[in-house]
């Protein structure tokens, strides 16, 4: 501490005391008629002297802000997208629960996707301003977080600590105040009845919800009311038509085998069969532009595009999505498959925006990865035009004049007969077929 002589530690007592506690503490110090040795003085430290001032004292010290523990804050709900304007929410933690920070809070369904909430900082749910499965919008405060808290430990049951304590002693004898117990009446015996006086009881009612038939109701979240929404539209609102061919798989599967390898090895990612179909159908749309135009209902007049954007649909726990792969028409196969493994990962993980599925001009539905080996897909209003792809299957087909077992793919267009004449269908899937089959058709443009 502060080295000082006796006299001035007399005069100073009260002010040295209090500067004392400080970490650094900066002292210069003179009292009339005396000469005192002023020293800077910090903790751990070896003291370095000043020479004394005349009749001033100066005291300097220095102290951090101290971070401010047990702070509630209330976290509200993020801003989302422009076409959505509400959200059900969807509790991941109770009051009580301690959290990190980043750590995910609750979930906020809405018509197109889900928006995770995270907490702020590291704390303790103080309390949810939101029931489970209450409507929000931007900007409504969402739950309250104490920072830096500690759930308190539970406290000891006090019936695990009762055998411990000592029995207490027994209460002196008093006199009775109650009455003495009655003793108990025999009951009568039963008046004999004849058989035919007893009339049957009815049998129990058996519960609705018996040994293995139990039912259990689920609230449809936002996402899946809206595909529903959306489906019931798109029958209303086009004159829906479905054409079909199929596809020999052969040459794809071989040219993949081939190259699989290479194609890893350089581009960090696997070779699949949407891609081929993905940059067939762009080639395809630009041969066949009333496929990728849409009908503007509002103003009657229909939209052609220059560009293709493809949705590619995508199923998830929670259902289906269908985010867009954007200006296709200008990708190669290992554009098209790393654009498809990043939106698929992202819908998977729960991490797609709204944003990733905004727009959209043609979508590609795959029911093959399920097994699925024929179906007709329904349009993804507004757009148009619809592919289905199906399960790849070996099966006898005339190649020739001659019958060979080939791997065949049923491949369904549906389409807005407002818009797009059976030509123009027809034609757009035998593209389609003739650059799956042979994709040398994409270098001859052909």
């Amino acid at each position: 501490m502060l080295s000082r002589s006796r006299c001035a530690y007399r005069t100073l007592g009260r002010s040295l005391s209090a500067v004392s506690q400080a970490n650094n503490v900066l002292v210069r110090q003179s009292v009339a008629g005396l000469h005192v040795c002023s020293q800077l003085v910090y903790r751990n430290a070896r003291p370095c002297e000043f020479q004394p001032s005349a009749n001033v004292f100066h005291i300097r010290y220095f102290k951090t802000s101290a971070v401010h523990r047990d702070e509630v804050v209330t976290v509200k709900t993020p801003a989302f997208a422009e076409s959505v304007s509400e959200g059900d929410v969807r509790w991941e933690k109770a009051v009580g629960d301690s959290v990190n920070e980043d750590e995910v809070v609750c979930e906020i369904e809405t018509d197109k996707t889900s928006v995770q909430v995270p907490a702020p900082a590291a704390g303790v749910i103080e309390e949810l301003l939101v029931p489970d499965g209450g409507k929000v919008e931007t900007g409504m405060p969402l739950f309250k977080l104490r920072k830096g808290a500690v759930p308190a430990k539970a406290a000891p049951s006090p019936a695990v600590e009762a055998p411990a304590a000592a029995p207490p002693s027994p209460p002196p004898p008093s006199a009775p105040t109650a009455m003495p117990p009655v003793p108990a009446v025999p009951p009568k015996a039963a008046q004999s009845k004849p058989v035919s006086a007893i009339k049957p009881t009815a049998p129990a009612p058996v519960p609705l919800t018996s040994a293995g038939r139990g039912e259990n109701r689920v609230k449809m979240n936002r996402m899946r009311l809206r595909i529903a929404q959306r489906l019931k539209e798109a029958q209303t609102t086009c004159a829906m038509l479905t054409t079909f061919n199929e596809v020999d798989m052969g040459n794809i599967q071989d040219m993949r085998k081939i190259h699989k390898d290479a194609f890893l090895k350089k581009h960090n990612i696997k070779l699949g069969f949407m891609s081929a179909f993905v940059k067939a159908a762009a080639y395809a749309l630009t041969d066949q532009p009333a496929v990728n135009a849409v009908i503007d209902d509002a103003t009657k007049e229909i939209v052609y595009r220059d560009y293709v954007d493809i949705s590619v649909a995508v199923s998830t726990p929670k259902g289906l999505v269908v985010p867009v792969i954007r200006n296709v028409e200008t990708m190669n196969f290992a554009d098209i498959e790393k654009t498809i493994n990043a939106l698929g990962e992202k819908a998977r993980n729960n991490q797609i925006a709204v944003e990733d599925m905004d727009g959209g001009t043609f979508t590609i539905s795959n029911g093959g990865v399920f097994g699925s080996m024929f179906g007709t897909p329904i349009i993804n209003p507004p757009q148009s035009a619809i592919l289905g792809m199906h399960g790849i299957f070996d099966r006898p087909v005339a190649i020739n004049g001659k019958v060979e077992i080939r791997s065949m793919m049923y491949v369904a267009l549906t389409y807005d007969h407002r818009l797009v004449d059976g030509r123009e269908a027809v034609t757009f899937l035998r593209k389609i077929k003739a650059v799956v089959e042979d994709p040398r058709v994409l270098l001859l443009d052909m």
